[in-house]
């Protein structure tokens, strides 16, 4: 049984118990087709087309999972736009593109935007990650940049007074296990389980936090094992003791396995949609897991999490994370908007973690930047 008790109580350090704004970075190669289904939030689709959210969900950062629908919006797109290509093609000119990526220019307008600390997607669930990493991928050798776009843009932001934290995709990793992923049974399902994605999570995730020493250690989706997680914790708070750390570490190995019985993860998504249509989409269960700094909710102002201690709130500016060049004007928030939810947020004691999806050169596109800078004109 793994045991949690050393952190049992620890206080959220000061830094980040106050409400405040931070910005999220999910860039990556998937901004090279910039492609998702635009118009329907994910929240919307769990409620209405739950059995297929994940293919037609407007996450232009999970193009690779739903090429892997023949049906999909996606896959007729890329049919049409690239021929069919393999999504690992698009390294090369996001590689390209990338060149231009500029640390400072970024972190110029997170400053003006009020924030006070970043954090940065390192590695998302097509596991290429943006750092010169030493922990070889066993399935896709070399799957890194070798330019340190983590270490690059960790020092623009620390110039300029803000923290910085960093996002890995540890229940994901499609170059280990590239189900298709349709619904949150299939989800959990695709979490690796094998012994050789877990000592590669757990050296990366360790490789992170001794290279770059991030103030926010922000895990999505699940972890594969439970057993490596309070020597990990323990190892996080040894090197950045006013670190946190947030809640997306479900570790349990026996459900995710599971799930890969199609009678078993029927029987969960049955589970999942009749809980949906009791309590909505952010009703479910608050249970605080073995530990955490914070809570996290997604595309919710989070009035469920009021009184239930630390937590934060994640969304876009639009209804993707990664950049979707297929997205709308009117799908953007505006600066009105954006500070409306941010107080709200704030007023339940929350933080708000808003979302940038740059284009594959760097640039963050202007629908983006506005309400950014308005908010930190009525923040100032």
């Amino acid at each position: 049984m793994a045991d949690f008790s050393a952190f049992a109580g620890r206080p959220v350090p000061e830094w980040y118990a106050e409400p405040q704004l931070g910005i999220f970075i999910h860039w990556g190669m998937f901004a090279i087709p910039a492609f998702a289904p635009a118009g329907r939030s994910i929240s919307s689709l769990f409620e209405t087309d739950y059995d297929n959210a994940f293919v037609l969900g407007p996450y232009a950062e999970w193009y690779d999972n739903a090429l892997r629908d023949p049906t999909s919006p996606t896959s007729a797109h890329h049919r049409e736009t690239w021929d069919g290509r393999p999504y690992e093609s698009f390294r090369a000119p996001f590689e390209d593109a990338a060149r231009a990526f500029d640390a400072d220019a970024w972190a110029d307008l997170f400053q003006k935007a009020g924030a006070k600390y970043v954090v940065f997607v390192t590695k998302h669930h097509d596991g290429y990650c943006l750092w010169p990493t030493d922990v070889p991928n066993p399935h896709r050798p070399g799957w890194h940049s070798k330019r340190d776009f983590v270490g690059e843009l960790g020092e623009a932001v620390r110039a300029r007074g803000m923290r910085y934290g960093l996002y890995y995709s540890g229940g994901l990793d499609w170059t280990f296990r590239p189900s298709l992923i349709r619904n949150m049974g299939e989800m959990f399902a695709c979490v690796p389980t094998e012994p050789d994605y877990s000592a590669y999570a757990l050296a990366q995730c360790r490789e992170l936090i001794d290279r770059y020493r991030p103030s926010v250690l922000w895990n999505d989706i699940a972890w594969p094992n439970v057993e490596d997680l309070p020597g990990l914790f323990a190892h996080y708070y040894d090197v950045v003791p006013n670190g946190v750390i947030n809640d997306r570490w479900m570790a349990s190995k026996p459900l995710f396995e599971s799930l890969r019985d199609p009678a078993a993860c029927a029987s969960f998504n049955a589970m999942v949609k009749a809980r949906i249509a009791q309590v909505g989409v952010h009703g479910g269960s608050t249970s605080t897991p073995p530990h955490c700094d914070f809570r996290t909710v997604e595309y919710t102002s989070g009035d469920h999490m009021v009184g239930k201690g630390k937590w934060e709130s994640t969304r876009g500016l639009g209804l993707a994370f990664g950049y979707n060049a297929a997205e709308a004007t009117d799908d953007y928030m505006t600066g009105p908007q954006l500070l409306d939810f941010y107080r709200e947020v704030a007023a339940g004691g929350g933080n708000l973690l808003i979302n940038v999806g740059p284009m594959a050169d760097g640039t963050i596109p202007e629908v983006q930047r506005r309400p950014l800078l308005e908010i930190g004109k009525a923040l100032a």
